[in-house]
């Protein structure tokens, strides 16, 4: 692991080593998206890994697609965040908030208005989502008009702005997984044929105007977009023109010069290496399934500048100092990562505690 504790620059900021936490949906913010008392200890737990990316955080109420996540554009919202980060940065980290928005990854009985999911075209995801009445099928969604499409573009702008008035550093555009902007990449989720559908440059239009409005409004160096090249998650299936639409997509995100690009990645090694040639700034890249012990790979090999950690940094709190030593690591429980109280979520011990306990 040797360039593993290397310092390294995001933007404005220069980080220790080259850990981050991913962000981790944990269902615990209050009804109305304000994020729960326990969430300024939970994140301020684990500021060693530095750069800390939040949990998919709504942008509007049109925006949310599970129940208790939290969100970033009611005054609430601020003083929640500013706790965390307050709490963050007096443990030495670094926070940024992941700006997200379900668009058809939603249910009516999960949202504050109960109104219709939206998406970039009336297709449902045809698959079930966890509601207040128990699992349910996703409803086909109300296809965005030209205004909704400027208004939600407009709900990142001001979220981002939000973000940083809590006292974030800066924020993550989730342009993954499924959610409303990688429903607009992908050809399976959008059958437009205005501006923002049918053509390539055309289906990554909303991205790139949503990337431009968060970045006029907080600057690129506070700004960083998640992608997932080829991945299925929400029903959506990239189709024959995934790896192409990234060509496009990338370099004109190095354009604008965000603090970094945030890649889940599933295996083709190809795409990797060409996104890493085409993309100047940090590259974080987050293998799925990847080993603990294949932690530095990436960066070791050139292709990554960060490794960001999930499951594992969830159940370590003190993950960095694990890692360093080589100490034995609290296996995550799964059963308590959606939803709950402090159990699975704040009471993680350290190995500190542990040797107290003994």
């Amino acid at each position: 692991m040797t360039k593993l504790w290397s310092s390294v620059t995001i933007g404005n900021l220069k980080l220790p080593h080259r850990l981050a936490m991913a962000p981790m949906t944990r269902n615990r913010a209050l009804p109305d998206g304000t994020p729960g008392i326990l969430s300024a200890e939970y994140y301020g737990q684990r500021a060693s890994l530095s750069l800390l990316i939040s949990e998919g955080t709504q942008v509007s109420d049109d925006a949310q697609g599970y129940l208790m996540t939290p969100g970033i554009y009611t005054d609430k919202h601020v003083e929640g965040w500013r706790k965390i980060a307050d709490q963050v940065h007096a443990s030495g980290g670094h926070l940024f908030i992941q700006l997200m928005h379900a668009g058809r990854m939603s249910h009516p009985d999960n949202t504050p208005h109960h109104r219709q999911p939206v998406a970039p075209s009336a297709i449902a995801p045809s698959i079930q989502m966890f509601t207040t009445n128990g699992m349910l099928d996703i409803p086909v969604p109300r296809e965005l008009s030209q205004e909704d499409i400027n208004e939600t573009i407009d709900d990142f702008r001001k979220a981002a702005a939000s973000a940083i008035k809590a006292g974030a550093d800066g924020v993550e555009i989730h342009g993954a997984n499924g959610f409303l902007l990688h429903q607009f990449i992908s050809e399976h989720s959008n059958h437009r044929t205005d501006e923002y559908g049918d053509s390539i440059e055309n289906r990554a239009r909303f991205t790139l105007e949503v990337a431009k409005a968060v970045i006029d409004e907080i600057g690129a160096e506070r700004t960083g977009i998640r992608i997932s090249p080829g991945v299925p998650l929400g029903g959506v299936d990239e189709g024959d023109s995934a790896i192409d639409v990234y060509h496009y997509l990338v370099p004109e995100l190095a354009k604008l010069d965000l603090a970094y690009i945030h890649m889940l990645h599933v295996g083709n090694e190809e795409l990797l290496r060409e996104i890493r040639s085409a993309w100047p700034n940090a590259l974080l890249v987050n293998r799925a399934g990847r080993p603990l012990e294949d932690i530095a790979v990436d960066i070791d090999a050139g292709l990554a500048d960060i490794s960001p950690v999930g499951a594992w940094a969830l159940a370590n709190p003190d993950l960095v100092e694990r890692l360093k030593i080589n100490a034995p690591l609290n296996e995550p429980d799964r059963d308590t990562f959606y939803g709950g109280d402090s159990h699975g979520y704040t009471d993680y011990p350290t190995l500190e505690e542990k040797t107290i306990q003994n």
